[in-house]
């Protein structure tokens, strides 16, 4: 018996203990990533065991809740923020060790400094909570080589969150920016990522932007449907609300704890 899962641009189903999902280019690349996290030791993300007679591989299916918005209250709490950059340090420090092959397809091609394997999508949505914390991360498709601040950048875009409060409330600009020096201290962040860190997310919102508009601009439906109800104006509405107060964030970040 197959139940269909939601899926935000992709079709997910659940057959007993697994989740079955189609594959791409990609799918070789992040299978062998898995393999890697779970050589390691790592939990925090479903094993892969292969492909299916359908062509569509075939991942565990971990057990929890996977918020999305409007989130829950106990998403929100400071708690939840300071385990989720614990668990992407993890992971991070999961895959620094992961064996170069520049024959591998990403489904993003790598960027510089190559430092880890980023994930691409850390966000409520891909995050299994279970009874108020979080155990992992699902949906590695758009992993990919990269610096650490990127990833790092669109987490904290999503869990501080970093949006407008006029678009989501719930946190005004001085508590975003506690926050924000919370996901930074809790994930260990050096000094050099945490003064790219306002600036790369920006940089992150961009290429989410683009990114959805080429997609739809090839024919993908849910990229067109994100396109629709107005994705991409949301977040270049967050983008000038970065941009306002990029000092404000800058100094949460860098100034040194009393």
């Amino acid at each position: 018996m197959e139940e269909r899962l939601d899926g935000r641009v992709n079709e997910v189903v659940r057959v007993g203990a697994t989740v079955r999902r189609l594959t791409g280019p990609w799918t070789p690349a992040v299978h062998a990533l898995l393999d890697h996290l779970a050589g390691q030791g790592f939990t925090g993300a479903p094993r892969a065991h292969g492909t299916d007679p359908q062509g569509r591989e075939v991942l565990d299916h971990l057990p929890g809740d996977v918020p999305d918005y409007p989130l829950p209250g106990w998403a929100r709490a400071d708690a939840v923020l300071a385990d989720v950059a614990r668990l992407l340090r993890a992971y991070h420090d999961a895959t620094a060790g992961f064996p170069a092959d520049p024959a591998r397809e990403w489904y993003f091609p790598p960027r510089n400094p190559v430092e880890v394997i980023c994930h691409g999508d850390v966000a409520p949505y891909n995050t299994v909570f279970r009874e108020g914390r979080p155990v992992a991360f699902i949906d590695f498709d758009t992993a990919h080589p990269g610096p650490r601040v990127w990833d790092v950048a669109y987490a904290a875009y999503r869990f501080v969150p970093l949006s407008d409060p006029r678009q989501l409330p719930g946190f005004p600009v001085d508590g975003q920016a506690r926050r924000l020096r919370l996901f930074a201290d809790a994930y260990g962040l050096d000094r050099p990522g945490r003064e790219a860190l306002p600036d790369t997310v920006r940089d992150r919102l961009a290429h989410l932007v683009a990114h959805m508009r080429e997609q739809a601009a090839a024919g993908h439906p849910g990229f067109a449907h994100h396109l629709e109800r107005g994705d991409d104006r949301f977040y270049l509405t967050d983008d000038e609300h970065l941009a306002r107060h990029r000092d404000t964030f800058r100094a949460a970040l860098l100034t040194p704890r009393v």
